[in-house]
């Protein structure tokens, strides 16, 4: 590996959160930074943001010529927000030119199969590479597009299809920027890991990023935007026996990960992008699994980031049904989960396996 490639590829570990600032189009202009919630955040020992944004509010009409300064702007204000409080910054394109995890049918092109969203979408990031050379990679990071799945209604795509667009996307990236931290999701979801990419990572420095929402009927209990979700389904238990008769437990989650750490052991850098539990599954339930999943992550050497902050899967007023809140630093917390998933709780576990 060269000299560069080793530093992008060192295996630092970030701790933190989604912020969703710039998440969907369509609803205003982007908000501004909460830097109360930055504070908090860095002051309990944090040190990564996760950025998930949708390409519309930078791409006006006519394209990344005429990309929205305004918008850049408030982008240029969150990376600024967060580096000066020692956090990561790593920008994601949530919804990409020609593909998002979430309702793909409003994209007109196909990212995976049609030029011009291929041409947009390397654009796009180009645009950002140039824009953010200055900025080292230890403080910023590109996640190039949200969630890769093969099986929506519309907008599928091949496994060789995505890893075909990753490898033209970093070869343009890297020859405005040689430095620049790059990430790639699973592919299912984020769910299912990339061997067809390893190389990328040990070679290349790319981060490998995975998702912590399975059990996804315990996850995503009563979650009206999955398609086919079963709204009257039982409440989940955990660990517990699910519809199907699989046993949710910690080594059920070992197993799922399974494949993730066969990567990991080879050398990829592996973070877990998004991960969390939604506000309809009984609090004592999700604290049990939060507790396990995070163990193993940090077992494997993984750091993590919870989706998101404050709002029904964060760590602030979530709503989950018993859940115990304690006014602490401006905020009603949940300290349980809070205390499961600060970073200083993952290094004692590490020097509990070491």
């Amino acid at each position: 590996m060269s000299a560069e490639g080793a530093a992008r590829g060192a295996q630092a570990k970030y701790y933190g959160f989604n912020m969703l600032w710039m998440y969907v189009a369509g609803h205003g202009k982007p908000k501004s930074a909460d830097e109360r919630a930055l504070d908090f955040i860095a002051g309990e020992g944090f040190n990564f943001i996760r950025l998930p944004l949708d390409y519309r509010f930078i791409e006006p009409e006519g394209g990344f010529g005429n990309a929205d300064e305004d918008a850049l702007g408030v982008l240029d204000d969150y990376i600024q927000k967060c580096n000066e409080r020692g956090l990561h910054a790593c920008v994601n394109l949530h919804r990409a030119p020609g593909y998002c995890i979430n309702w793909p049918e409003r994209e007109k092109y196909n990212l995976w199969r049609d030029e011009r969203a291929q041409s947009d979408f390397i654009s796009l990031w180009l645009m950002l590479t140039k824009r953010y050379r200055h900025i080292s990679a230890d403080k910023l990071s590109f996640d190039l597009v949200n969630e890769p799945e093969s099986i929506p209604p519309t907008h599928p795509c091949t496994r060789q299809e995505h890893e075909a667009l990753i490898r033209r996307t970093l070869r343009a990236i890297r020859a405005e920027d040689p430095a620049r931290r790059i990430v790639i999701d699973g592919f299912h979801g984020g769910h299912a890991s990339l061997p067809e990419l390893a190389d990328l990572s040990i070679n290349e420095g790319v981060v490998h990023s995975g998702r912590g929402y399975m059990p996804f009927e315990l996850t995503h209990h009563k979650a009206d935007w999955v398609r086919g979700g079963d709204m009257d389904a039982p409440a989940p238990t955990y660990p517990g026996v699910s519809a199907r008769g699989e046993n949710w437990d910690k080594e059920y989650l070992r197993r799922f990960y399974a494949p993730w750490k066969e990567l990991s052991d080879r050398g990829v850098h592996v973070h877990i992008g998004e991960f969390g539990c939604y506000n309809k599954t009984d609090n004592s339930d999700a604290l049990r699994w939060f507790r396990d999943l995070t163990e193993l992550f940090c077992e494997n050497g993984w750091g993590y980031a919870l989706w998101n902050f404050r709002g029904p899967f964060g760590i602030v007023e979530h709503g989950r049904p018993n859940a115990k809140y304690e006014y602490y630093k401006g905020y009603n917390v949940d300290k349980a989960l809070l205390d499961i998933l600060k970073p200083d709780k993952s290094d004692r576990f590490y020097k509990q396996i070491i």
